[in-house]
């Protein structure tokens, strides 16, 4: 945390002299700096924006998930402060926002929002298309209670963004292994489908362990599986995947694999056609953003094809 410094401050008290403020130090607010050499971390730039706000602002959202251990978080993304600056720099998001003294805690001695007020404003102000993924992802490394957060919805009833924060609550779900892979189970979701189960283990007919499945319905015994980048580059994964499926099979389980590229309609479609064949009677609307996604994967498509 000293590595950081305010510049005018350091300079004041000694630390550093302009020259050395210079020659060894990049700013990476106004006035606030760090060493010169490798790019600063998030912790890094989430202590220049604390030291930014004169050590009054609260780390929330991306920044203070990423302090609490959330996977899949940019080096670089915005930090997030509840404290009242009507034009921060680039790179620092203030919002002017209330939050009492039990919705924050110390981190290495930064103040950074509990996991429960983080997931309160992660829900209110990431896009909808992210905001599952986020609390799920923070839910995975820092689990918290959801009777909490609801609480903080009833503290600041009327606040921007909490009715779509409760609307998520019921779904939010850490056994999701990817931010895709709770989008998927969104899409799922919207879509009309039951809420789904996450982490499925399936054990063959001697009792080992088969697969553990990324989500899916244990009563039709349908599934969903999505394959990131590593399944596609690791080889060794690949062929352990091919030799699975026929046993997952064998064993009465539909497993639909999907990858980032795949058309999220005839996955639903697909789906759902899975679903009827095993007894279920519910019906589907797919949501307008499913079909927006395809049309950017067919231009994304054609431009590589013209390439």
């Amino acid at each position: 945390m000293g590595d950081i410094i305010i510049g005018t401050e350091a300079v004041a008290n000694g630390t550093v002299t302009r020259h050395q403020l210079q020659r060894w130090y990049r700013p990476i607010f106004t006035n606030i700096h760090a060493p010169r050499g490798p790019a600063p971390t998030l912790g890094d730039r989430a202590v220049g924006a604390w030291l930014y706000s004169k050590r009054h602002g609260i780390v929330t959202g991306l920044a203070a998930a990423a302090l609490h251990g959330s996977r899949w978080i940019d080096a670089d993304v915005d930090i997030e402060l509840i404290y009242k600056c009507p034009r921060p720099p680039s790179g620092i998001v203030a919002r002017n926002d209330r939050i009492d003294p039990d919705e924050w805690q110390s981190i290495d001695g930064l103040p950074v929002a509990t996991a429960a007020r983080t997931a309160f404003d992660l829900g209110r102000y990431r896009p909808e298309h992210d905001a599952l993924a986020r609390l799920d992802a923070l839910m995975a490394v820092r689990p918290y209670s959801v009777e909490d957060v609801l609480l903080l919805t009833k503290r600041y009833k009327g606040a921007r963004g909490v009715a779509r924060l409760k609307a998520l609550l019921p779904f939010v779900d850490g056994g999701a292994q990817s931010p895709r892979e709770s989008w998927w189970r969104k899409l799922v979701l919207d879509s009309g489908f039951p809420p789904p189960r996450t982490q499925i283990p399936v054990v063959d007919e001697n009792g080992y362990h088969v697969r553990t499945l990324d989500f899916g319905w244990e009563g039709p015994n349908v599934a969903v599986e999505y394959d990131g980048d590593q399944h596609q580059s690791d080889r060794a994964q690949y062929l352990k995947d091919r030799r699975v499926m026929p046993a997952l099979r064998r064993l009465g389980w539909h497993v639909t694999t999907v990858v980032k590229e795949d058309d999220p309609v005839a996955v639903i479609q697909t789906l759902s056609a899975a679903m009827r064949a095993r007894g279920w009677r519910g019906s589907i609307q797919i949501p307008r953003y499913a079909y927006t996604t395809r049309f950017r994967a067919e231009i994304a498509s054609r431009q590589e094809k013209c390439e």
